[in-house]
């Protein structure tokens, strides 16, 4: 079962939707929920070549709370797999759900996610990802690093233990039973973070497919280097984003398992800020987010 989150973003819903249920392995059915309920996305959904269930919330749960609603409403109509996608992204191409289906048999996967890339061009990442102390910025050099990663002598489609959640990602029943949905307090930003340090502690195989990929507008402008590119922070230009970016990273750092990466984040933001920006006031701004989130003080702005 497809699950699709949407808010006010019609036509990026529509090129999404034709994609998801144009699948060579079609859906059994796509759930879409709607944080705007709109009575235009409810005759979209409603329209599609497959079976269709529209969820209109009157109340705006964000990407977190609306993966989780919809994520529910799967298991609960009896999904063994979850299929999830957002409304300004869509997968590449009609083979991505059983490339994904065939790379997570043959790996004994729980969850497995294409590689997320530049909707408007498709062999750079729509976001960076760190391997070690490197940055990758194109499918090229995810390619290689699966290449020489141990699982590669079994093939070279898999970059074991890394994964990004949500756009694209395929769960199995089972693993949300273990895992979870997102967390509805998170309401956009970090959600996904924090579920892959679910997944991570869970011990449940999972990570990313590399035949396969999936189309999203390019995000890494909010990724700003420091200390010559050999690190990076974040920096939303939208202050509300900034607010949700900083106060959720608060919250998740403090979580078992990503604690030991505090002290790094106080140096990262702390040379971004009061160095690369010169800007004291915002780096007293990102430590009174970072507390809020690590007291579990949810107030949104």
């Amino acid at each position: 079962m497809a699950v699709v989150v949407t808010h006010r973003r019609l036509e990026q819903l529509r090129a999404s939707l034709e994609v998801v249920c144009g699948q060579t392995r079609p859906v059994d059915h796509v759930v879409v929920v709607d944080n705007a309920d709109e009575q235009a996305v409810r005759e979209l959904v409603e329209s599609q070549p497959v079976q269709s269930t529209y969820i209109g919330s009157k109340h705006n749960l964000g990407g977190a709370g609306g993966f989780a609603l919809g994520m529910l409403h799967a298991l609960a109509t009896g999904a063994d797999l979850v299929w999830c996608a957002d409304d300004d992204g869509r997968p590449e191409g009609p083979e991505v759900l059983v490339t994904l289906m065939g790379c997570m048999d043959r790996h004994d996967l729980s969850e497995v996610s294409p590689v997320v890339c530049d909707l408007a061009d498709p062999d750079r990442l729509a976001f960076p990802l760190r391997r070690g102390v490197v940055w990758r910025r194109r499918r090229s050099e995810l390619l290689a690093d699966g290449a020489d990663s141990p699982s590669g002598a079994a093939g070279t489609d898999l970059l074991p233990g890394i994964a990004s959640l949500f756009n694209g990602a395929l769960f199995t029943a089972d693993c949300l039973d273990r895992v979870g949905v997102p967390d509805l307090r998170l309401f956009i930003r970090g959600d996904e973070v924090e579920v892959h340090r679910r997944l991570v502690r869970s011990g449940l195989r999972f990570g990313t497919c590399l035949t396969t990929a999936y189309l999203h507008p390019q995000g890494s402008d909010e990724f700003k280097p420091i200390l010559g590119g050999r690190m990076h922070t974040q920096f939303p230009d939208d202050p509300v984003k900034r607010h949700f970016t900083y106060r959720n990273r608060g919250y998740v750092l403090s979580q078992p398992g990503l604690r030991r990466l505090i002290p790094q984040e106080i140096v990262r933001f702390g040379w971004y800020f009061l160095i690369s920006r010169r800007d004291p006031a915002g780096f007293r701004e990102w430590m009174r987010l970072q507390r809020l989130g690590a007291r579990e003080h949810f107030d949104k702005p």
